[in-house]
């Protein structure tokens, strides 16, 4: 019987490992998502490509880059103690995903609502396109 349970839970275990470490576009996205309301930089990159751009759309070039996106973003997971995003609508394609994202950045201000398009490959994101209502671009 302990045998059986044994087996039982290293299953379960191995699942949810599965899980977390898949390469389908939607649940690496949510890994994404994840480490960024946990302001966690480290597990925040792991989801990204070596050589990931960041557009503002349709294509001014934002970052360009890993090194790129770890300096654009590591001082802001310091700083903005508020951070984090609720995805209102979320929608896949083959290996796109696009996020309606609702963020606050400071619970005193106004929220964010942004459009966010990101493509993956070898579940890693190697693009990401942004539209803000602030800029409507």
């Amino acid at each position: 019987m302990k045998t059986i349970l044994f087996f039982f839970a290293f299953a379960l275990v191995a699942t949810g490992n599965q899980a977390q470490h898949s390469t389908e576009p939607i649940d690496v996205v949510s890994r994404q998502l994840d480490a960024y309301n946990a302001r966690d930089i480290d597990k925040f990159l792991e989801t990204y490509s070596d050589t990931v751009k960041i557009y503002n759309y349709p294509d001014k070039l934002l970052m360009d880059g890993i090194g790129s996106l770890r300096k654009g973003y590591e001082g802001f997971f310091q700083t903005a103690v508020d951070l984090h995003c609720d995805i209102v609508n979320r929608t896949v394609l083959g290996n796109t995903v696009i996020d309606h994202e609702s963020v606050v950045f400071d619970k005193n201000k106004p929220r964010l609502e942004a459009i966010a398009i990101y493509k993956v490959s070898d579940g890693k994101i190697f693009e990401v396109r942004f539209i803000n209502a602030r800029t409507g671009s």
